[in-house]
């Protein structure tokens, strides 16, 4: 949370302001620069029930983090970009992370704990939690072509927007998109 008010700030000096729940047009103001190429979508859509195992091997859900505004993201360890787009995504965890928002990496097709853990203290990620989707259920069943995916979830775990691609996301236009998504959605 150090950085919420840059945060703000930022977004004030971006000229925005938290969008009305459900303005499409002040969430759009606000897709420059790393977030020209997220694509909102104009109805939220639901998602596919898929387990995920996290780094001891327990089934988890992308359930277990409703009531939160979520970040997902479909990597791998062996996917350049992917690589170079993690410590980003660490940077918005923990700067946004907490009881209204989380960023949810998930490891697809073959990637081994021992491998992710590695990844992680190479990259100097500390915030985010090892889940993995090894036979890519999850990715099927959300239409992940390729990767890096991140998919932006409301508060009830529906697709709210997508960026294929690698993104910057701790860069000052991410990081006050998603502080507006997170205004906007209801319970914020």
């Amino acid at each position: 949370m150090r950085l919420l008010p840059f945060v703000l700030y930022t977004a004030l000096a971006l000229g925005a302001t938290p969008p009305a729940q459900g303005d499409p047009a002040a969430l759009a103001a606000l897709q420059t620069g790393a977030m020209r190429t997220l694509v909102l979508h104009p109805e939220p859509r639901p998602l596919p029930e898929a387990a995920l195992l996290d780094a001891a091997g327990a089934a988890r859900s992308l359930a277990d983090w409703r009531g939160r505004v979520v970040l997902v993201n479909f990597w791998a360890t062996w996917c350049p970009p992917c690589r170079d787009e993690m410590p980003s995504l660490g940077a918005l965890q923990a700067a946004l992370g907490g009881a209204d928002f989380a960023v949810l990496p998930v490891a697809t097709g073959r990637n081994p704990v021992p491998a992710i853990r590695r990844f992680y203290a190479e990259a100097g990620v500390e915030a985010l939690p090892i889940l993995r989707d090894p036979a890519m259920a999850l990715a099927r069943g959300m239409a992940v072509m390729g990767l890096p995916v991140s998919v932006l979830l409301d508060r009830d775990g529906r697709e709210v927007a997508r960026l294929t691609g690698h993104a910057d996301w701790a860069a000052p236009e991410a990081l006050a998109l998603i502080a507006a998504v997170i205004a906007a959605a209801p319970g914020g």
